[in-house]
Formats: structure tokens, C-alpha cells, sequence
């Protein structure tokens, strides 16, 4: 009758060793493609836990400042769905772009490589204030031959640039 106890107690012991929550993410890239500078491009990768225990997500480090991420922060329980959220910030940002997000989490792969990448397209110049030759009054009509002296030059009129809004 022991044996048989301790038989039994083994394998329920080793059913549950076993037990590993797994994340599946339903993709794990996106592709902004373009994205106009200074949008805060944001992206949400969804997962479910397609395993036998609850899954935890301890960190989701990205490989620059300029993202930043989000994940759930709860036990994500077997057959149900999480979230890992990233956002990048094309401020200043102009050209090509292709960052990671590395999620470590308690699940059966530990860590998982996310993958967000587009093009930043600068915003359109804007229109800046030249400072255009401002005439000089006309002068006026010399008739008598005396004053033929040459008109003194126009002092230049300096230019001032409107005042840009703060975004704040």
C-alpha cells in the first residue's frame, strides 16, 4: 500500500514539475512603414498563454530610449491573452527605423525578441522668413546739376522671425 502512495504521489508531483506557461504572440514584427516625424508611433503585440501554467512578465526592455513599452503586469493565466504595447518616438528621428522589444518573462521561451521598424519622413520645411531686400524710398528727383552728389546709401532693415507656438 505504500508503494503504491508513494507511486501515485510521485506522479502527481511530476505532472505539476512540468507545468509551463507558454506565450504565443499572434506576431511578433510590425511595420509602421512611414510615419510622419514627431508622431508617437505606438503598437500593441497581443499573446496568449497556450500553456499549463500562468505566464509573468517581468521586464520588456527595448533596445533604445526612443521606445518606450507597456505590458501586462498581471499573471496571465492559461488560455488567456496579455498585452506587450510599444512606442516610438520619431521626434528628430528622420530615416530608417528597425527596434527591438526583449520580454522576459517565467514561460517556456524566457525571453522573445519584438521587432517594430518604418520610416520617419521629416515634416515639411517650413516656410522660413528670407530676409528680402527691403527697397529704399525713392530718392528724390535732383534737377539742378550742383546736386549731383551721389544719395547716401539705405541703412539695411533687419529682418525678425515670428515667434514659434511651444507645443506645451
Amino acid at each position: 500500500m505504500k508503494k503504491l502512495f508513494f507511486a501515485f504521489a510521485f506522479l502527481f508531483v511530476a505532472s505539476f514539475a512540468n507545468a509551463q506557461g507558454v506565450i504565443k504572440f499572434k506576431t511578433e514584427s510590425h511595420d509602421f512603414a512611414k510615419v510622419e516625424e514627431g508622431v508617437q508611433a505606438t503598437y500593441t503585440f497581443e499573446f496568449t498563454n497556450t500553456g499549463t501554467a500562468p505566464v509573468v512578465i517581468s521586464n520588456a526592455q527595448p533596445s533604445c530610449g526612443c521606445t518606450t513599452p507597456d505590458w501586462t503586469k498581471e499573471p496571465v493565466m492559461p488560455g488567456k491573452t496579455g498585452f506587450v504595447k510599444a512606442v516610438y518616438n520619431s521626434q528628430g528621428r528622420p530615416g530608417n527605423f528597425n527596434k527591438n522589444i526583449t520580454v522576459v518573462s517565467n514561460s517556456e521561451t524566457p525571453q522573445i525578441a519584438l521587432t517594430i521598424k518604418g520610416e520617419v519622413i521629416p515634416k515639411a520645411a517650413e516656410k522660413s522668413v528670407e530676409a528680402a531686400p527691403v527697397a529704399a524710398p525713392a530718392a528724390a528727383k535732383v534737377t539742378t546739376p550742383a546736386a549731383a552728389a551721389p544719395a547716401p546709401a539705405p541703412t539695411p532693415v533687419k529682418a525678425v522671425a515670428p515667434k514659434k507656438k511651444s507645443g506645451k
